[in-house]
């Protein structure tokens, strides 16, 4: 699993729910969910 800096909780996550997907720019990132508080959070590259 890819992780994720939740920024709400102000630590790395596990990303629950992660999907990847094309920015604007035509760059991969992967989008997901935080297990904890259900922020979205996001990383930049494939996972």
């Amino acid at each position: 699993m890819a992780q994720a800096y939740c920024f709400k909780c102000r630590s790395k996550v596990e990303i629950q729910n992660a999907k990847t997907v094309t920015l604007r720019n035509k760059r991969p990132a992967t989008r997901g969910v935080c297990p904890r508080c259900g922020t979205k959070v996001s990383r930049m590259g494939k996972a």
